[in-house]
């Protein structure tokens, strides 16, 4: 009546770590490489702006002005 069976091995493995929680250094960490990436955007920006002003300035000091001087908008 009862059926002989080959017994069932389990593998027992041990259990990883626990992943350790967010901690203050972490979070910093990511504020800092926030403000860095910041700072890079605005001095590229302020970079790119100043670029662009002086290619104006030397076109317009190089073409003599069509208009007379109280209708230019010099910006």
């Amino acid at each position: 009546m009862f059926i002989q069976q080959e017994p069932i091995l389990v593998e027992v493995l041990k259990q990883p770590a626990a992943a350790p929680d967010i901690g203050v250094e972490v979070v910093l960490g990511m504020f800092e490489l926030a403000g860095v990436a910041l700072l890079l955007a605005a001095l590229g920006g302020i970079v790119a702006g100043a670029i662009f002003i002086g290619i104006r300035r030397v076109r317009d000091a190089s073409t003599p002005p069509t208009d007379t001087e109280h209708v230019r908008l010099r910006i």
